[in-house]
């Protein structure tokens, strides 16, 4: 079994953006008070970073596809 690994082809993906919200703003005495829908979040980004405390790479060798998070849905009013 390989207990040191210097090189790994990683496979990473950034997270979905969330999706938005189709709302209407409602308020007293006015029925139709027009959009207040929001966005959805971005998603998560990809960021690769050293950490010269690790000393071999045999988690990535194991599972080398790594994916960031999803956005959170957009809501009324943002």
């Amino acid at each position: 079994m390989t207990t040191f690994v210097d090189r790994v082809e990683l496979h990473v993906a950034a997270g979905n953006g969330g999706h938005g919200c189709a709302s209407v703003h409602r308020e007293k005495f006015k029925p139709l008070g027009g959009p207040d829908g929001g966005t959805g979040g971005r998603g998560g980004d990809v960021i690769l970073t050293v950490d010269q405390s690790v000393t071999t790479l045999l988690e990535y060798h194991h599972s080398p596809h790594r994916k960031a998070t999803n956005g959170k849905p957009g809501e009324g009013g943002n």
